[in-house]
């Protein structure tokens, strides 16, 4: 599966997020979630159950799969059937990328 289109690390952030057990909005309330927890947490952070879910970042590609920035495919129940894993997994990298690069140009 190839077939995403170039989005920026602030389309990625800004990508609305499906009912999720993180309660966020988007993508980067998620990510932001998720740091919070860690910090929170801190050594007794779960990092396979985050947010009580082991599929935790599946939820972070389903997202990306119904904005249409990554290839994969949504049943008629809405269940995520398949997903450009890679693909997404490249796009939230590069998304938290683009969340130190603000905050390092804020800085200046």
């Amino acid at each position: 599966m190839t077939d995403t289109i170039n989005a920026t690390p602030a389309q990625v952030l800004a990508t609305p997020m499906q009912s999720n057990d993180a309660e966020a909005a988007t993508v980067g309330e998620y990510l932001i979630k998720l740091l919070a927890d860690v910090w929170r947490e801190q050594e007794c952070f779960n990092g396979k159950r985050p947010f009580g879910n082991s599929g935790w970042d599946y939820e972070l590609i389903e997202a990306l799969v119904r904005a249409g920035l990554i290839d994969g495919e949504i049943d008629e129940d809405g269940t995520l059937m398949r997903s450009d894993d890679e693909a997404g997994s490249r796009l939230i990298a590069e998304a938290i990328q683009g969340m130190s690069a603000a905050w390092t140009e804020g800085k200046r």
